[in-house]
């Protein structure tokens, strides 16, 4: 077996490893992977009570990282999440203690409830891979991922990400309840005092690493480069696109990394099924993972029941690949 296809295999361990612990989450857990080796950021929204936490956290088991959970609170500092100066009494210097940003893989816990001063500490980390201690800078480990969880926006007590900072995610995954049969299995489960497994360890930081640069050498044609571009243009000039009732609505279409985004994540989803190449059924279920917290609507659309799905399914309709 070619070191490709053995690396290939351990994927389909990591996720059946993952569903030994966590029920019916498959589509979760691949956007997780996807995001892990594309160095992409994940943010999750759900309802609390959705395991998008005990998902984050049986992942983290499963990978051979260094792994630190972080739980977002309304008084939480900066230096709470990247670090600080201390002085030591002996030497008489000022000394660095590191943060728990410093790791691998950080799950911000319910990270819309943090205020703005931790959002902007924990942008730069995202963007920069890389932090700033008084007048130092520091460069964070690779792999280095952000997988984040946060409440609906209406809960009492969040706070709405910074726009920029939202467009830092690779992909925002909308976590919903279960379908009945994974209902009673999770019933069946959590309530057997007997079932405990511990998920077993699969896959390394150099392997992580290794599977990156094998999806990095994954073709896309020119054409379908060009419709990842005419989606995204698609989102910020619907008129153009004959799209009119929509265009009413957009205030901002999605930015550059958007594109960047759809490009890197559809390279992982032919890795995934085999394929040295891209396919348009790699590129089309991910749009809405992608551009869904980019797009800005307008008050308008928020009056009439208008959401950034319904003008997503509008583009992909709409939109055709050249050529075809």
């Amino acid at each position: 077996m070619s070191h490709k296809k053995e690396l290939q295999k351990k994927i389909k361990d990591v996720f059946e490893e993952v569903g030994k612990v966590v029920v019916g989450q498959d589509y979760l857990v691949n956007r997780l992977l996807i995001g892990l080796f594309t160095g992409g950021h994940i943010l999750l929204e759900g309802v609390p009570g959705l395991a998008k936490t005990k998902t984050i956290n049986t992942l983290a088991q499963v990978l051979e990282l260094d792994f630190r959970r972080l739980q977002f609170t309304p008084d939480l500092l900066p230096a709470d999440l990247i670090g600080t100066m201390i002085y030591n009494q002996k030497s008489g210097d000022f000394e660095v203690k590191k943060g728990p940003i410093f790791s691998n893989l950080i799950l911000a816990d319910e990270v819309n409830r943090a205020p703005a001063k931790v959002q902007s500490a924990l942008l730069e980390a995202m963007a920069e891979k890389q932090v700033t201690i008084g007048s130092e800078t520091y460069q964070l480990d690779r792999p280095f991922l952000v997988m984040a969880t946060q409440n609906p926006v209406e809960q009492e007590g969040t706070y709405p990400l910074p726009e920029a900072q939202v467009d830092r995610f690779m992909m925002k995954i909308f976590v919903d309840y279960l379908d009945k049969k994974s209902e009673l299995e999770v019933l069946r489960r959590m309530t057997n005092l007997d079932w405990n497994y511990s998920p077993q360890q699969m896959l390394t930081a150099e392997e992580i690493l290794s599977i990156r640069s094998e999806i990095n050498k994954i073709e896309i044609s020119d054409m379908l480069e060009r419709y990842i571009v005419e989606l995204v243009f698609a989102s910020r000039f619907p008129g153009e696109y004959g799209l009119h009732e929509e265009a009413h609505y957009v205030q901002f279409g999605v930015s550059p990394r958007a594109g960047i985004a759809l490009y890197n994540a559809a390279k992982a989803m032919a890795f995934f099924d085999g394929r040295d190449y891209v396919l348009p059924d790699d590129i089309k279920p991910l749009v809405n993972d992608v551009f869904n917290h980019r797009i800005i609507l307008n008050y308008e659309a928020d009056a009439d029941g208008v959401t950034t799905e319904h003008i997503i399914e509008k583009i992909l309709n709409k939109v055709a690949i050249a050529g075809k």
